[in-house]
């Protein structure tokens, strides 16, 4: 399928960029936590906890730390407790952000929102105000060389799978799920023997909404600190900046 990429668009906000390893270890060990909360210490079950898994992995994160994080989040060790949360809010020019947050202090965490925030031009809004502007969904990236069919035949395969939709972009498939139906894809692809690069739960906008040149300083500015802050798993926004623009087509 041609067109501007949906995912490509936002693949740079998906995570925050981590300035020490440390960082990146605390953020991912959060993200196992919560999804053994979630859906139990089996990854075999709970495709939440198997994703973090393999992006502990892939981060080096020791199975000692790991091992440890999951039997907090079990019970079986005391450990602090740390909770899933979902911010959404507006940005200057009216630009929306889903904030995914996992924190120990949901007080500390909320009043650290508010004040970002409210300090860049923009407001906290309550639960819906902004969700109904994106589609929560599912994403893998499969590298295009692992296709041996025809675009056609791999194409109808997916959807009998449960794919929404896909995009070619860089050579890869960019393909869109529903998350509820991202296992049972990732397993039909298995079984073709195609082994996914990359499988995300994400928010993706339905339409964008382009930055005013004289807020793009107070928007972008906002996003790295949210990126940044210590709690945040991810951000998501339909924020199109000016040198973003001429890009599509």
């Amino acid at each position: 399928m041609s067109g501007h990429s949906k995912w490509k668009n936002i693949a740079h906000r998906k995570g925050k960029q981590d300035s020490s390893k440390g960082q990146l270890f605390t953020r991912l060990c959060k993200e196992i936590y919560t999804a053994t909360r979630r859906g139990g210490a089996n990854p075999d079950t709970n495709y939440h906890l198997k994703m973090a898994l393999e992006k502990a992995r892939v981060a080096s994160v020791p199975n000692d730390t790991i091992t440890r994080t999951i039997a907090k989040a079990t019970g079986t060790l005391e450990g602090v407790r740390y909770e899933d949360l979902l911010y959404e809010g507006y940005g200057a020019s009216g630009v929306a952000m889903m904030v995914t947050l996992t924190t120990n202090n949901r007080n500390r965490t909320a009043a650290e929102m508010r004040h970002l925030f409210t300090k860049y031009g923009g407001s906290l809004g309550e639960s819906g105000s902004v969700a109904w502007m994106f589609k929560h969904t599912g994403v893998l990236t499969v590298d295009a060389n692992q296709v041996t069919i025809s675009e056609d035949d791999f194409a109808l395969a997916m959807l009998e799978a449960g794919m929404e939709d896909y995009e070619i972009e860089d050579g890869q498939y960019l393909i869109y799920v529903a998350p509820d139906h991202l296992v049972n894809l990732e397993a039909t692809l298995n079984a073709q023997g195609i082994q996914s690069e990359s499988a995300e739960i994400t928010y993706i906008p339905n339409t964008w909404v382009d930055v005013a040149t004289e807020v793009v300083d107070s928007v972008a500015t906002l996003l790295n600190l949210l990126e940044e802050h210590e709690d945040v798993q991810s951000v998501a926004t339909n924020a199109r900046f000016p040198d973003e623009i001429g890009s599509e087509g």
